[in-house]
């Protein structure tokens, strides 16, 4: 698929979901670029654990969150760095990465080796959701539903950022994609959706919902 298809194809996946969950477009430029909406680049999707992390604490206040399929803890090690109790869950044990790149500075970041995040080394159960007020799903494969049903059993909220269909109990029809057909899981279990988008190609649309109460 060439570029200018897809980034078309990704405006109207993202304008569907906008009138799936009756959400309102970003008023303007300025509140695009806080939410990192922005034009998709190629050369930022290496930068999605730093993007997700910005648009996470420019739209949601610090809280107890899982970061699910977290892997080596980037997004984790950075939302506490931001003040957010947050813990990985996994099943593999992974060290932090060496270093990271800050992506308005351009200056590569060393983590020490003595750093550590909380993790919980095991495959993501829904009956330990309840110690969290939010789950993380930044390509959780075969965990999307199960972090779906887990926030409407725990009254709390979710972020998703799906990308393959893999392991999951249900699968999207023909014409549909997976962020919406996981829209449309959500709505169907109470919650208001509100669809968001990262500035880098390929699948950059996420969704959020706070706890139903």
């Amino acid at each position: 698929m060439s570029r200018q298809k897809s980034k078309a194809q990704n405006q109207a996946v993202y304008a569907s979901l906008i009138e799936m969950g009756h959400a309102n477009p970003p008023d303007s430029d300025d509140d695009e670029e806080e939410s990192g909406s922005q034009t998709p680049n190629n050369r930022m999707k290496k930068f999605r654990f730093q993007l997700f992390h910005e648009w996470l604490v420019a739209e949601i206040a610090p809280c107890r969150v899982a970061d699910v399929g977290g892997g080596k803890g980037l997004l984790t090690y950075l939302l506490r760095k931001s003040h957010w109790q947050a813990t990985v869950i996994d099943p593999i044990h992974q060290e932090l990465p060496t270093k990271y790149k800050d992506i308005h500075t351009k200056k590569r970041i060393l983590i020490p080796v003595s750093d550590k995040v909380p993790r919980i080394n095991r495959v993501f159960n829904p009956a330990i959701a309840g110690r969290f007020d939010l789950l993380l799903g930044l390509h959780a494969h075969g965990c999307n539903i199960q972090i779906i049903d887990a926030s409407a059993a725990n009254d709390i909220g979710f972020v998703l950022m799906p990308c393959c269909v893999i392991d999951e109990p249900l699968y999207p029809v023909h014409g549909i994609t997976w962020v919406q057909s996981l829209t449309d899981y959500a709505i169907r279990q109470g919650f208001q959706v509100r669809p968001f988008q990262l500035a880098f190609s390929g699948q950059s649309i996420g969704i959020y919902a706070a706890r139903r109460s």
